[in-house]
């Protein structure tokens, strides 16, 4: 991997100050057991029972990772900071393998998942089409990709409509899927726009 850049490296030092108290969030941390539940849920709904070959980017502490693996497929985490990954270590044990890597540039290697799943990452990244297009190339054809998003009340994120549009031609979309009113998914009532997109390798 090439030496990080400027950027990589204050977006690294950003997220290490953030991994201590990551998992507050009812969301991150899936300690809740409804609200653990109901990403169980949502995920065994999207990605079907099969067992599937999963990369879990930007995965910070690991929590969807584990979740994935416990619906039984075979995960690969990838997230820029170390202490986020330290503690999604201790947490999964062995079941997840988890690596250090730009979640924007995954050295991962190509054609070898069935799905990539990414949560609330995409909207931090400089050039989402272009991460996109790098995500679609871990894909087997036919490979799904699941974005977890939104246009938060602060003004930051994406609309699903933005994320439609950065959609490289590699991909074809294939449905957007309200969270919003969802609450379990996060622990309460939300005021914002959050979504699953997903899309499909060509």
């Amino acid at each position: 991997m090439p030496a990080p850049d400027r950027p990589f490296q204050d977006s690294r030092a950003l997220w290490d100050t953030e991994a201590e108290r990551f998992d507050e969030e009812a969301d991150h941390g899936l300690r809740d057991p409804q609200v653990r539940s109901a990403w169980a849920a949502l995920l065994a709904e999207v990605l079907g029972t099969h067992p599937l070959r999963v990369a879990d980017l930007g995965c910070g502490t690991g929590s969807l990772s584990l979740l994935l693996h416990d619906l039984g497929h075979q995960v690969t985490g990838l997230d820029l900071s170390p202490r986020m990954l330290n503690n999604a270590r201790e947490k999964a044990g062995r079941a997840v393998t988890f690596l250090e890597g730009d979640a924007s540039r995954p050295n991962l290697p190509r054609d070898s998942f069935d799905a990539v799943v990414c949560r609330h990452v995409l909207w931090a990244l400089p050039d989402p089409r272009k991460a996109l297009s790098n995500w679609a190339k871990l894909l087997v054809p036919g490979g799904s990709v699941l974005l977890i998003e939104g246009r938060w009340h602060t003004g930051a994120g994406l609309s699903a409509e933005e994320v439609r549009r950065a959609v490289p031609p590699s991909l074809r979309w294939t449905a957007t899927r309200s969270l919003s009113d969802h609450h379990a998914l996060w622990g309460g009532p939300v005021s914002d726009e959050r979504f699953l997109f997903t899309a499909r390798r060509r």
